[in-house]
């Protein structure tokens, strides 16, 4: 398991880097996280959901992705609620307080407060568990990931997925601290003196993550680190900006390009509120026909050539929001003067005519106009549509939504794509405008290519279509390159086998 000193300190991208590097020593690894808390989320084969996390952790160790790799995912709603997504199916809403307080180690059943009354009396401890152990009965070894910072002892008796189950895995914990934001010695060792002594025995070496400047410098830190807390550090791994894996986090989100560049087709994404899957862009923001950024600037929206409305996970809270703010309007005119209008999911929704949720799943408004530009309207359901598909041939992505969307009273069908199985997706008016429900479109260099077909003229000739699929296998192999050249792969190798 690599656990963390606190959030964002690098376990995901440790976890992949891991999964790749067994992968290519021989070994047939899978990832695991008991509990993610995310709205980017990916559809299984199966068509259920997990944490993108995961996926692209399983991505990394060449296997498919299933639910029991993330068997419990909470989607937030509100700075207090979150949907709760159990083996990949939502069961309803959780108050954080209550989803807390049910899950104390000691407790043999969760409240049954806004659950679906089949499920009112889960253990979500033993369902996580549970996943667990059919996973490692198919893989080893089993690639864990924590949550946050394993020194909440506040939290402890309730805590599903940091130390409580590396106890129950009889995982090799290896504590994962960043020197970037300061005060490693601290995290790292108040980290490990936290724990009660069962747990402080699990934890069998240290990783420094982030580290910039000379590596040379910090071998007396690391020596002064292993005498201070009796563990290894087994590596300390460099910040790098020349790596691409995809994270969930939208704290990357701040990390992004915010403004418009001159010489490139100019992708602006709307920045939402609730946004979400914003991993829909990664292969767009990599094409270097492209300059992809985020914003709310009514003058940027204006001037770029492709407006994207993104997924949201309140379609009709942030369509109020475009409409109070005044983006609504700037695509509007954007798309009258020759700008592409492209929405996915929610964005798909919000370029309709109308959005009704008369049975208020997602709160109180019961509906809104939207922004005119398809000739549709959605009507909100409890149910949710997730599956991975295939369209158009060989294109493939995944469905994550709630509510149906249909062409308006006498309008035609004039679906974006065509699904392998007859189903048809999506609506397009012209080339330049168009809204479809797949995530994962523009991972598809024929769509990409359709997409900036009207702007041939501002493309190079010397540039070529971009294949992101073999982009993200050359990251995943420089990822765990990396990882493999700054930590000690024999000793790691020998903590995992030791029986002690």
């Amino acid at each position: 398991m690599f656990a963390g000193t606190g959030s964002d300190v690098g376990k995901s991208m440790i976890a992949a880097a891991f999964c790749r590097i067994l992968l290519q020593d021989g070994y047939h690894p899978a990832p695991f996280k008991a509990q993610n808390m995310a709205l980017n989320s990916f559809a299984t084969p199966e068509g259920l959901e997990i944490g993108r996390a995961q996926a692209v952790q399983a991505e990394a160790a060449g296997i498919p992705c299933h639910t029991d790799m993330n068997p419990l995912l909470l989607k937030p709603q509100s700075d207090h609620t979150s949907q709760v997504v159990l083996h990949g199916q939502p069961i309803g809403n959780r108050d954080a307080y209550d989803f807390w307080k049910v899950n104390r180690i000691e407790d043999d059943s969760s409240d049954s407060s806004n659950l679906k009354p089949q499920t009112s009396n889960l253990n979500f401890r033993e369902e996580v568990c549970s996943a667990f152990d059919r996973l490692s009965q198919r893989y080893n070894p089993i690639v864990m990931e924590g949550a946050g910072s394993i020194s909440e002892i506040n939290l402890r008796d309730h805590d599903l997925v940091n130390m409580p189950m590396a106890r129950h895995a009889k995982a090799r914990v290896i504590l994962v601290g960043d020197i970037d934001r300061g005060g490693v010695f601290a995290s790292v060792y108040g980290s490990i003196a936290l724990q009660t002594p069962e747990d402080r025995k699990l934890i069998r070496g240290i990783i420094i993550n982030k580290f910039r400047g000379d590596m040379r410098l910090f071998d007396e830190g690391r020596r002064m680190l292993e005498d201070i807390c009796g563990i290894p550090v087994l590596g300390v791994i460099p910040y790098f900006h020349h790596i691409h894996i995809e994270e969930e986090d939208s704290v990357s989100l701040a990390q992004k390009s915010m403004q418009l560049s001159r010489g490139k087709v100019n992708v602006a994404v709307i920045m939402l509120k609730h946004l979400s899957n914003f991993t829909d862009f990664n292969a767009l923001e990599r094409d270097p026909r492209v300059h992809l950024f985020y914003t709310n600037n009514v003058d940027d929206i204006r001037q770029a050539d492709i407006i994207i409305l993104p997924g949201s996970k309140s379609t009709l809270d942030d369509l109020y929001e475009l409409r109070r703010n005044g983006v609504a309007q700037a695509i509007l005119r954007a798309r009258r003067e020759g700008a592409t209008v492209l929405g996915i999911c929610g964005g798909y929704q919000m370029m309709g005519r109308e959005v009704c949720d008369p049975d208020h799943v997602e709160g109180d408004i019961d509906r809104l106009p939207g922004l005119g530009l398809l000739p549709t309207m959605t009507i909100m359901s409890g149910e949710k549509v997730t599956r991975q598909v295939t369209f158009n041939g060989s294109m493939r992505g995944y469905e994550i939504h709630m509510g149906e969307t249909r062409p308006v009273d006498g309008e035609p069908p004039s679906p974006l794509a065509t699904l392998d199985d007859g189903r048809e997706d999506g609506y397009v008016v012209d080339e330049k405008c168009m809204g479809t429900y797949i995530h994962g479109i523009l991972d598809n260099p024929a769509f990409v290519d359709r997409l900036l077909q009207p702007f041939a003229e501002k493309l190079a000739e010397a540039d070529q279509p971009f294949d992101y699929a073999a982009f993200k296998e050359e990251q995943y192999n420089m990822l765990a390159d990396h990882v493999r050249q700054n930590v000690d792969m024999e000793r790691f190798y020998q903590i995992l086998t030791d029986d002690d």
